[in-house]
């Protein structure tokens, strides 16, 4: 295989919402540039790009896939990205290693809550963006009426560089106003027929050439000045206006395809090939320190590692970018992330599990190394004396969970150890181990994401596992002040056990006042502050304890016990065993005893006497509550609405944004458990959400009185 160069190489990202078709194009970019034969299918399971078992169990892209075309003199790497919204972790790897998107648009559908999701992700990016309207001859297809929502959607920065003479099954020309030609194709696709513009279309041509020209040119001042002139702009000029406009995100062309006929595959590869930004035209990437890395092959190594799967007969496989310098065959490395060095005997191109040795890599180019001893995703590595790291990936936060376990309670180290490497593959698999809630939790992007780890666990890994409702991290407070006292006596043969201990709780706010006196029934209690200590506790809020003892009623030495003691019950609350916070504890005054006083006398009288004074302190539990933002498309949004007021959620505001509707709530952490599946049954798919935690609030009564009575028969078996 050739060795290519920096200035030959481009990079692209294959987007678009699931079922519109990216896998079926990837298949007809692949036989055009010769890479396959024959094209496969994907309900027969034979594509190149989906080609992991589960992918093959499920019908859909499930991992991103890399591959290559050479095509034109260049190479075009290509990573063919998952459309379910649930594996959107992969494109956005995928976005951040490449220089250019091309987002794949259902004719028949039009702009969906994923095309959105995508596109608003690339241009945050601040990557060029094409737009390929696929499935041109299916039954609804309707090319107006989605150029119509596009520009609605994405604004007048959408340019038509080919229209078709016709939609739906009869689909087979379309008019290319870029190059002024009229292109057809036989029943079968492949290869077009080229003619001149028939007179009855060349109005329309004109009018959409004269736009795309007017586009172009605005990228360069030598260009408009040519424009405003009214001289026509030589085919050289339009393509690099064009590309200038790409870097700049002034312009998103659109293409027209059929990938599954392989109708217009090419001439939009051609496009790909002469137009789109090479590497070294883009922004130059930044490392950890700041500082700018450009693509220079004549630089110091740095390779840095943006996936890594364990693929059938293989073992582990990690796909890398040259960010800068000159890869061969070989070399020794750095790992600057793990501080390890890696041997790197053999380097490859990938078409999906087809491997091809190269001796050398270029900077800007993508490859593949297999059985690195100790590389993850996210590791830099560089070669000796280069101290370049990269970390500019951000993953959304997870969506969906559930909490995991074996079905033999012995395979536990082992599902620990799946789940870990599991994260190394897909950073949005979330592994926790909760243990405030003695739970391993799974987190992900969906249903789907979670559903899919389960299915590659029980099947590749032969580890059956099961999946539960997580528990709800709840919190316990009190709002009112309460008095308690607790006398621990134990005698047994020998040394006894006493300690008593008298002490008052409060809410505890920041910046309040040190105690001064309390008054309960007729009782006033007088409060002589010797010492406090601010705990600030690791699940939020703090516990503040005051010694307020005077005469030596309890020695000094027995203090740090006593607070280990109140610790106990904060860590395990009184009302449903929850994490407590937020409570100031005054001890003023115990009794000991000269002999049988000692530290776990006093632990466990702290611990009692808390437990009862908490109990009298109009105790509250808190919940977990989130903001939720869900994008849907208008015609769906009362119901999406009534599902979230049954939520438990609290409407924050609605506003409009680019073509779809945004709903802002506040909702229970508890009542968002299945929210991913429900929300894609109630819209059919079409509307996507994001959550964030907001706050801890106080649960309604009719909750907190259903989880007390459960802890407490809990508690009784």
């Amino acid at each position: 295989m050739k060795i290519y160069k920096t200035k030959e190489i481009k990079n692209i990202a294959l987007l678009g919402s699931k079922g519109s078709g990216k896998t079926t194009l990837a298949e007809a970019m692949l036989f055009e540039c010769g890479v396959i034969k024959r094209r496969g299918t994907v309900g027969a399971g034979n594509t190149v790009t989906d080609y992991f078992p589960v992918e093959k169990e499920y019908g859909y892209s499930v991992f991103s896939t890399v591959f290559y075309a050479e095509f034109l003199n260049k190479k075009l790497n290509v990573i063919d990205c998952p459309g379910a919204d649930d594996f959107v972790g992969s494109a956005i790897t995928a976005l951040n290693v490449t220089d250019t998107g091309v987002i794949v648009v259902n004719s028949q559908y039009g702009v969906e809550v994923g095309t959105q999701n995508i596109f608003r992700t690339a241009t945050k990016l601040h990557k060029p963006i094409i737009f390929a309207l696929n499935q041109l001859d299916g039954e609804k297809a309707d090319y107006e009426n989605v150029m119509e929502q596009m520009r609605e959607t994405f604004g007048s920065k959408v340019v038509a560089v080919q229209y078709p003479l016709a939609c739906g099954p009869g689909f087979n020309a379309m008019i290319d106003v870029l190059l002024m030609k009229k292109y057809s194709w036989g029943p079968d696709g492949g290869t077009p027929k080229i003619e001149e513009i028939p007179d009855a279309e060349m109005p329309k041509a004109l009018e959409l050439h004269k736009a795309l020209v007017e586009a172009a040119a605005e990228n360069d001042d030598t260009l408009m000045e040519k424009f405003f002139d009214d001289t026509p702009l030589t085919e050289d000029e339009l393509r690099l206006g064009i590309r200038l406009g790409l870097v700049k995100n002034s312009i998103y062309p659109v293409f027209c395809v059929s990938a599954e006929k392989d109708m217009g595959v090419r001439r939009m590869m051609e496009f790909l090939g002469n137009v789109v930004p090479f590497v070294d035209e883009m922004p130059a990437p930044v490392d950890v320190q700041g500082n700018e890395v450009a693509p220079d092959p004549a630089g110091p190594l740095s390779l840095f590692v943006f996936k890594t799967t364990v693929e059938p007969h293989i073992g582990e496989v990690s796909y890398f970018k040259v960010m800068s310098g000159t890869l061969k065959a070989g070399m020794d490395l750095d790992n600057v992330t793990r501080g390890s060095k890696e041997r790197l005997a053999q380097i490859f191109c990938v078409c999906g599990q087809i491997r091809t040795a190269i001796d050398e890599l270029q900077a800007g180019d993508i490859g593949a190394a297999v059985k690195l001893k100790d590389v993850r995703t996210g590791n830099t590595l560089d070669e000796k004396g280069c101290e370049i790291a990269f970390d500019f990936i951000k993953y959304p936060a997870p969506k969906y969970q559930r909490a995991i376990r074996p079905v033999t309670e012995a395979d536990a180290e082992k599902l620990s150890q799946i789940l870990t490497r599991m994260h190394e593959e897909d950073p949005t698999w979330v592994v926790e181990q909760s243990k405030e809630l003695k739970q391993t939790l799974l987190k992900g992007q969906g249903e789907f994401h979670l559903r899919t780890l389960k299915w590659r666990v029980e099947n590749n890994d032969k580890l059956p596992v099961v999946f539960e409702e997580p528990k709800i991290p709840y919190r316990e407070t009190i709002t009112k002040a309460a008095r308690a006292d607790y006398r621990h006596k134990k005698q047994s043969g020998g040394s006894g056990q006493f300690g008593e201990v008298h002490l008052i709780i409060e809410p505890y706010t920041e910046g309040m006042p040190a105690p001064d006196s309390y008054r309960f029934g007729n009782q006033e209690f007088k409060m002589n502050v010797r010492d406090t200590q601010e705990i600030p506790l690791a699940w939020g809020g703090k516990l503040v304890v005051c010694n307020c003892i005077v005469g030596g009623a309890i020695d000094a030495r027995f203090i740090p016990a006593i607070v280990k003691g109140l610790m106990d019950r904060m860590e395990q609350g009184p009302l449903t065993g929850s994490y407590a916070r937020d409570v100031r504890v005054c001890i003023y005054d115990g009794k000991m005893h000269p002999v049988d006083s000692n530290e776990i006398s006093f632990r466990l009288a702290a611990r009692n006497a808390f437990s009862e004074a908490f109990r009298a302190s109009n105790p509250k539990v808190l919940e977990p509550v989130y903001d939720v933002e869900v994008h849907t498309p208008a015609d769906v949004m009362g119901d999406v609405i009534s599902d979230l007021q049954g939520r438990r959620a609290i409407i924050m505001g609605m506003e409009s944004d680019n073509g779809f509707e945004k709903v802002i709530a506040r909702v229970p952490l508890k009542e968002m458990s299945n929210y991913s599946t429900a929300l894609s049954s109630i819209t059919g798919g079409r509307s996507s959400f994001t959550m964030k935690f907001a706050s801890y609030e106080l649960v309604p009564a009719d909750v907190q009185d259903k989880l007390l009575k459960d802890y407490a028969e809990s508690n009784a078996e």
